[in-house]
């Protein structure tokens, strides 16, 4: 281990790479300070260009006889800029094409949107969104955005997993910078390791993703771009606290230490140690936890020779506790004398990017990613152990072209991958070592106007899933203005870490039963394969004068080979493959409108149609609502000119239809349950008062008409007997939760 790792960083660490001669700058419209997003920037009488992002920024590669520059936006007139200095930063203001005294052009940053040009179909979530919400950590990000699904995992641990088109997160490529960070043992609980202060803006992409970022996403892709350094506050606090007694301390520490060098310290720490038990079952209706999180960012920028990179050095400690109520750990631990579980897990991470631009030729640059991390969990539910420990080596190097000239991109590359894996389940021990290497290259065909092409291939080499290749296609039109007709597919193929991905099995009376496959190697199983199908439609038009768009989508994910978990025996819980027997529909439509000034909503109604033929028959995924609908409203006073006092208003509904239970028919009577869950609506609100850009505070409601699971464990007044079972979960078990909270900045 310790020769790979040196291995790796001799190689890489002299690359601290990302250098380029560019041209930078941010477009607004005029008479206003709103940034523009998408509009086109490019160098006259060439085909070199860019669009601006999600804050009107832009960055374009610059030679000596690049002289004019040329920014365009629909609903906007053309401007040409002569540009003498490379290093200048122009902020430019472009004027709408009608200027007549009866039209009054009003405009604002949108917290989330979708662009109209990108090939894939990504919704970018920035950290205006995020603040929408308590937003403690990643796993409670999503509450605010109808694209992913957020249920608890159980009734036992409190952890919240997420869905996407129907599937849950172990077919989710969820990454931290276009790294994979929640994958192998962090699958579980990962999502509660990152704090949502530290996350600057999320990429959430549906369907197959970039054959850059590896062969392992099927449903999509989840990417949290980490604050930095150079662009955080120096100093940020965060306090908050619930009516569950759960509280929370983040905090950010950002300097300049030289011309080049930049570091962040950013400091997490959490606690709850109140036991509630509101539905009156004898057990913990949210566990006792500790967490103490670290992370300390260092950003290299050198202007004069375009050099930038960054390196993450990350150590985490959390620690929690549920069960009866009662449960002392000292004595009561892997013993009858009261059901307990605890879950102490370590992670240690470093990780970094870097690249090269060739100066002298800007279109061309070499980009690193690496990660190691060393993750150990010791846990025991009751009396079932489950230990893990995997130990990770990540590493991606991405060379990027053009062919002829920028509407013709290509990125090609090498990337390399271990895992280590030393389990322990119950008695039994389960140790496995994962490699694998592998190439891709993906070609772009972009012409900033109709049409927009991105088709990769992969191949790489497994030591247990063999040779493969990865092929992805992705391809956006543009029919007519403020208009986007997605079309992608692509293949994914992963290992199904059985035990990992499925901890709340351990909180059940269930025995484990593994059917294995001829040939298989994974816990005597084949590796799941599937072919992801996706089509888009987003429209963007006014409506009395005020902004809004739809967005309709339909994706289909079909299983090659699947490794099936299933319930249905309520004695037992078994694994096995089924090949071509297995796949998930999805159908969303959602709206966006501006109703009136600073005063937005946001309307989604989703249909998911999963099914597996598990040995008893074809029967709908349990615990997955086919009907979801989906309401936001958000409201923010207006900023008198001078002043800085703001009030903001945000208010989120969620409802779930029906939900199919796995079947307790062979259970007696007193533990059976009927085949359907009841239908769920939840209300969640938060308000904000902003004093200045400095200080602000919030108070807070999560589920405020106080719904209720009053059955959530089934056997909970025998936990050791055979019926015990913590899975039926379909909705909150707390109860309504009030927070508050402050955040406190100096820029």
């Amino acid at each position: 281990m310790k020769n790979i790792v040196i291995t790796l960083f001799t190689v890489f660490l002299p690359i601290l790479i990302f250098s380029q001669t560019k041209v930078e700058g941010v477009i607004y419209e005029e008479g206003t300070n709103v940034p523009l997003l998408g509009a086109n920037v490019y160098w006259q009488n060439t085909q070199v260009g860019t669009v601006t992002d999600f804050d009107g920024k832009f960055s374009i590669p610059y030679q000596s006889d690049y002289k004019n520059l040329v920014i365009s936006y629909v609903g906007f007139k053309t401007d040409t800029i002569a540009v003498t200095n490379p290093n200048q930063k122009i902020n430019h203001k472009l004027k709408p094409t009608s200027t007549l005294n009866e039209v009054k052009v009003v405009s604002r940053k949108q917290a989330t949107s979708r662009s109209y040009l990108e090939a894939q179909n990504v919704m970018n979530v920035s950290s205006d969104e995020l603040l929408k919400a308590a937003c403690c950590n990643l796993s409670e990000s999503f509450e605010t955005n109808p694209s992913i699904d957020v249920n608890f995992a159980d009734a036992i641990s409190g952890t919240r997993q997420i869905r996407m088109l129907g599937l849950t997160s172990p077919y989710i490529l969820i990454a931290m910078e276009n790294i994979p960070t929640v994958r192998g043992a962090a699958q579980a609980y990962g999502l509660t390791f990152t704090p949502g202060t530290w996350v600057e803006s999320i990429q959430i992409t549906k369907g197959a993703g970039s054959v850059v970022n590896g062969y392992e996403s099927i449903a999509g892709q989840i990417n949290a771009e980490l604050q930095k350094p150079t662009k955080d506050d120096k100093l940020f606090v965060n306090l908050y606290g619930a009516s569950s007694e759960r509280l929370e301390l983040n905090t950010h520490f950002n300097t300049q230490l030289s011309e080049r060098w930049s570091t962040g310290l950013y400091l997490h720490g959490n606690t709850h140690q109140n036991e509630h038990d509101v539905n009156e079952d004898n057990f913990l209706d949210m566990p006792l936890y500790n967490q103490v999180n670290v992370m300390n960012r260092w950003q290299y920028t050198d202007n004069e020779n375009g050099f930038v990179g960054f390196i993450n050095l990350r150590y985490l400690n959390d620690q929690k506790q549920t069960g009866e109520l009662g449960f002392d750990p000292e004595t009561d631990r892997l013993t009858t004398n009261a059901w307990g579980n605890e879950i102490k897990t370590q992670r240690y991470d470093i990780s970094g990017k870097m690249g090269y631009v060739n100066p002298n030729i800007p279109w061309q640059s070499l980009g690193v990613q690496f990660a190691l991390s060393n993750h150990q969990q010791d846990s025991y539910f009751g009396l079932r152990v489950y230990d893990i420990e995997h130990t990770s080596i990540y590493s991606n190097v991405i060379y990027n072209s053009i062919i002829s000239d920028s509407r013709h991109k290509i990125k090609t590359g090498l990337s390399f991958t271990q895992d280590n894996y030393d389990e322990l389940v119950e008695t039994t021990a389960y140790e496995r070592i994962d490699n694998s290497v592998g190439g891709f290259f993906e070609y772009n065909f972009d012409n900033l106007e109709k049409l927009n092409l991105t088709a990769g291939l992969r191949a790489d080499y497994h030591n247990r899933l063999g040779f493969f290749l990865t092929p992805r296609v992705h391809a956006r039109y543009t029919p007519w203005e403020k208009s986007a007709f997605r079309a992608s597919f692509g293949r994914g193929k992963r290992s199904a870490n059985i035990f990992a991905e499925n901890q709340n099995l351990f909180a059940t009376s269930r025995t484990i039963n593994i059917i294995p496959s001829e040939g298989g190697d994974i816990y005597g199983l084949d590796p799941e394969i599937a072919w992801n199908y996706g089509v888009s439609y987003l429209q963007g038009f006014n409506l009395f004068n005020r902004k809004a768009d739809i967005t309709v989508d339909f994706y289909r994910t079909d299983f090659q080979n699947q490794v099936v978990v299933d319930w249905e025996n309520p004695r037992e819980v078994s694994f096995y493959n089924l090949e071509n027997e297995s796949y998930a529909n999805s159908f969303q439509i959602e709206t966006n409108y501006n109703t009136f000034e600073h005063f937005d909503v946001r309307l989604a109604y989703k249909y998911y149609d999963v099914k597996t033929k598990y040995q008893t028959g074809e029967l709908i995924k349990p615990l997955t609502a086919q009907h979801r609908f989906f309401a936001n409203a958000s409201y923010e006073t207006h900023v008198k000119e001078g002043k800085t006092s703001q009030w903001k208003f945000d208010v989120t509904y969620n409802w779930l239809g029906k939900q199919r239970f796995s079947s307790t028919a062979s259970n007696p009577v007193a533990y059976q349950l009927s085949e359907y869950s009841p239908t769920v609506g939840t209300i969640n609100a938060q308000v904000t008062k902003v004093f200045s850009p400095r200080f602000e505070i919030y108070v807070g409601g999560e589920n405020i008409t106080n719904v209720r699971q009053d059955r959530a464990i089934l056997g909970a007044d025998d936990p050791f007997g055979s019926n015990f079972d913590s899975t039926f979960v379909y909705g909150p078990i707390f109860g309504s939760l009030y927070y508050a909270g402050l955040r406190f900045r100096i820029p």
